[in-house]
């Protein structure tokens, strides 16, 4: 079953603080997100697997997209596997709506509750 926070987000949230589980494809033609991956947020990303350059494009696009520093989002688990988990720091949850609608994550109707919440 998916994980999701009680306003219908993937992940978790403990404070400001978003813990999601990813799975990458790396060596992809374009970087996006692809839909959900079970529990997952399925990501391509342009880089290859190798020394860590997926990871850090994950974190730095990440970082963008969710309007954080690149030191805010951390990969602490999966850092040499397809599926990962992310700690996203101080992230408000506006944002992660925002994010979430602008990939087609939220079911229509939690994107509307999630966006009535913020």
């Amino acid at each position: 079953m998916d994980e999701r926070s009680d306003d219908g987000l993937p992940g978790r949230w403990q404070g400001e603080d978003w813990w999601l589980e990813v799975r990458v494809q790396p060596r992809a033609s374009r970087v996006a997100v692809l839909g959900m991956h079970g529990a997952a947020i399925k990501i391509a990303l342009t880089a290859p697997p190798v020394e860590g350059a997926a990871n850090q494009a994950l974190c730095a696009w990440l970082a963008d997209q969710l309007r954080v520093a690149k030191s805010r989002v951390q990969v602490v688990a999966g850092e040499q596997a397809r599926d990962k988990r992310l700690h996203i720091q101080a992230v408000t949850r506006a944002e992660a709506v925002a994010f979430c609608q602008r990939w087609q994550l939220l079911p229509t109707s939690e994107a509307k509750k999630a966006a009535m919440r913020t």
